[in-house]
């Protein structure tokens, strides 16, 4: 029993082997990601992987995954494909500034109205429900969006991933709603119209 006590006690004594660390904290990486979507086109996690290796970081896939949902990175379509951007850069502005001041936003239709030119969406309907679907990831955005605009005929919003349902008291309510949405999202399909 001693001599298995001394090989404890020598084995405690001597220094630990420890892995070099990672390039910076969490919140280093989850800076640089940012960097990253905000200054280029990135369209996988992979992407994302390959850049913050290239920048010293060691992540794996799922550290990435995770840190894009901590991060509420989502995916829009853009010419060069499915790409990242960070939330407050859907409905942005030129050079990525907010399209509308925050006091502002509950007044206008300007930021859905951005919104809804970056993400297509296609509406459905059951009974007092509007179903609107766009890209995976974005139905909290167009919610917030709905929730900020002039459109006030609706009960309340609930997002899921891709799809949002869009909840009403009476089929008058609902009609005005939509009339009302679908003027909005005209002018913003015209404005994305060369």
């Amino acid at each position: 029993m001693q001599g298995r006590v001394s090989t404890i006690a020598r084995l405690a004594a001597e220094p630990v082997a420890a892995f070099p660390p990672a390039a910076g904290s969490k919140r280093d990486r989850q800076r640089a990601i940012r960097e990253l979507v905000t200054g280029e086109a990135i369209g996988s996690q992979q992407d994302l992987v390959d850049r913050l290796t290239a920048r010293g970081f060691a992540v794996t896939q799922a550290t990435v995954s995770r840190d894009i949902g901590e991060l509420g990175l989502v995916k829009v379509p853009r010419a060069e494909g499915h790409v990242y951007v960070v939330p407050e850069s859907i409905g942005a502005g030129p050079g990525g500034s907010p399209a509308v001041a925050p006091a502002a936003a509950s007044s206008t239709d300007e930021r859905l109205r951005r919104i809804l030119a970056d993400i297509p969406v296609t509406i459905g309907r059951s009974g007092l429900i509007l179903l609107v679907t766009g890209s995976p990831g974005t139905a909290s955005v167009i919610a917030q969006a709905i929730d900020e605009s002039s459109l006030t005929e609706q009960e309340g919003t609930l997002a899921g991933d891709n799809t949002l349902l869009v909840l009403f008291a009476d089929e008058a309510r609902l009609l005005r709603w939509r009339e009302q949405f679908d003027d909005v999202r005209s002018t913003a399909l015209e404005a994305r119209t060369p």
